[in-house]
């Protein structure tokens, strides 16, 4: 029996992340259920790139992609472009890592609409965490620290890569400026001094 991934109501990258870890953990016959057409079509170029055949049944907007391995399946030069940069961070050398920081300093990602922003926002921890290469630290600081303290599904996120050894450093000034100093859900409290060490440290920073 084929085993059930229900991934319903997950955006991209998260049925993506899902089904590569069923492949992964050398499962080759199993379906993914979702409930939005650009998840199907990534799950099937997702399935294409890595040897798999895809079979697609549709009840009451719910689709379900059935994946099977196969052996003449296409070779993967037409991988999901938009999950590319997050599989293969996946599979990157590990000999980075934890020598790398994470610099927030505001509540959402990128420009534009705020409820998008905050849903990215929660999407890039749940990536980064189910990933082997892990971040040194996640630095918060200016709005960022909203992050830590009013977006709950992010903070589950961060709790878990707190568990695996990542420092969660949050900027005390900051908290203080927003009023949120009791809201604080993960992470610890932390200055101007420490945040700067931790990016001198860092081999690479990446800003959000």
């Amino acid at each position: 029996m084929n085993k059930i991934i229900d991934a319903k109501g997950k955006n991209c990258p998260m049925p993506v992340i899902m089904a590569k870890k069923e492949i992964d953990g050398g499962n080759n016959r199993f379906v993914v259920e979702v409930d939005n057409n650009i998840a199907v079509q990534n799950l099937q170029k997702l399935a294409n790139s890595q040897g798999f055949i895809t079979d697609l049944k549709e009840d009451n907007e719910i689709f379900k992609v059935y994946f099977s391995k196969s052996s003449d399946a296409a070779s993967g030069e037409d991988e999901c472009e938009e999950c590319n940069e997050i599989l293969d961070k996946l599979e990157e050398n590990k000999n980075t890592l934890g020598t790398w920081s994470v610099f927030i300093g505001k509540e959402i990602i990128g420009a534009g609409n705020e409820e998008l922003g905050k849903s990215l926002m929660k999407m890039y921890f749940y990536t980064i965490s189910e990933g082997d290469d892990l971040p040194k630290s996640v630095l918060f600081m200016n709005d960022g620290v909203k992050v830590p303290t009013l977006n709950e599904q992010a903070v589950e996120h961060l709790k878990y890569l707190e568990k695996k050894g990542v420092e969660i450093l949050v900027c005390g000034a900051c908290l203080n400026f927003y009023g949120l100093e009791e809201n604080l859900k993960v992470g610890k409290v932390s200055n101007m001094y420490d945040i700067t060490n931790c990016m001198k440290e860092a081999s690479k920073v990446i800003t959000l």
